[in-house]
């Protein structure tokens, strides 16, 4: 069988493409990847042996000029024709799309020559691109149990997979707490200037200081936190960027972040309670954490009530009942048979 995968756009998007092609590939399948510029060498370089690349030109289509709109929805279009006069010749028997305005031109050419094609959405909230894409496909895979946006007047079949995650997290999971009053802070690649702003603050003002902090914040930031932390008598560890987020996590009692899908699934494939500070702006990480909320693993708050008098308060009551901590944990983990679930449902008979 031959399977044209289509990514782009961030590493969100691309990571979870290339777990699945490779478990295709490895199932004796021919694979074919598409993406656009921003990710091609993410993608040579993570791609299976013997797998085909393609490039696609296009760029997404939330900036604010018009002109800039039009232009990505243009490259877009060019692309789409591009794939539909490729698929003529050298037709996939199975399209895969992981989300994203790159995806959206192989999900099209696809629907014209009506090859079977699958949507994978990584969100608790369907995205732009998918739910622009939803009309031409008839699977759509989640990393959610509830996702938000989907029409109800869709005849799409909705299956539950998943997202795929990197084998240093599958090599954790389960793994026990560390007991030990571990707390993680993690905003992202770039930080979240809430947490730098709220946490050192409230852990200042707890009674117990036997708490441990690791920080993960901008670079711009680490100087002055880690001052902070000295003069007020805590043990922290400031860093700009954590190499090994999957021992970081495993290696936590608690960890506060913001409410990306992939930050909420790998806390959940590890297992670990959390408080999410989902971002502002972004009913994504919203409906994220409240899937995450709902498994009883942790709390998922709004910024504008994310204050260090409610945060000193939680963390002494959490890290003051660890045996709660145990519980909390042991709800969060779900286990991720999320490679192997889409690779079924897409080579599926």
């Amino acid at each position: 069988m031959k399977v044209w995968i289509a990514t782009g756009g961030t590493g969100g998007h691309v990571f979870p493409a290339l777990a699945v092609a490779s478990e295709i590939a490895a199932r004796g399948h021919k694979v074919i990847i598409s993406c656009d510029g921003r990710v091609s060498k993410m993608v040579k370089d993570g791609a299976p042996n013997g797998a085909s690349r393609v490039h696609i030109w296009a760029s997404g289509v939330g900036a604010k000029s018009k002109i800039k709109q039009i232009w990505a929805l243009f490259k877009i279009g060019v692309s789409a024709i591009a794939l539909i006069v490729r698929f003529a010749f050298s037709r996939p028997n199975r399209v895969v799309a992981f989300g994203g305005y790159a995806s959206v031109p192989a999900v099209f050419a696809a629907h014209v020559w009506g090859v079977p094609t699958f949507l994978h959405e990584q969100n608790g909230a369907i995205g732009r691109a998918n739910r622009f894409a939803m009309r031409w496909v008839k699977t759509l895979m989640t990393s959610f149990q509830s996702v938000s946006g989907i029409p109800k007047n869709t005849n799409v079949r909705v299956v539950y997979t998943g997202l795929p995650v990197r084998h240093d997290f599958m090599e954790r999971a389960g793994a026990k707490m560390p007991g030990e009053s571990k707390l993680l802070v993690t905003g992202g690649s770039l930080g979240a200037q809430i947490l730098d702003d709220v946490v050192p603050v409230a852990v200042s003002a707890m009674k117990n200081k036997k708490i441990f902090v690791t920080h993960q914040t901008r670079p711009e930031n680490v100087a002055r936190l880690q001052k902070f932390y000295a003069d007020n008598k805590i043990r922290a560890n400031v860093l700009s960027f954590i190499h090994d987020m999957a021992g970081a996590i495993a290696g936590a009692d608690l960890i506060i972040g913001r409410g990306g899908a992939g930050t909420v699934i790998e806390i959940t494939t590890i297992g670990r309670p959390a408080i999410l500070v989902p971002l502002g702006i972004n009913p994504d990480q919203a409906a994220n954490a409240a899937n995450f909320e709902k498994l009883g693993g942790g709390f998922a708050i709004p910024q504008d009530k994310f204050s260090p008098k409610w945060l000193s308060a939680t963390l002494t009551e959490l890290f003051d009942n660890p045996t709660r901590l145990e519980k909390m944990a042991k709800k969060s983990l779900v286990p991720n048979r999320a490679v192997e679930m889409i690779a079924d449902t897409v080579l599926a008979k």
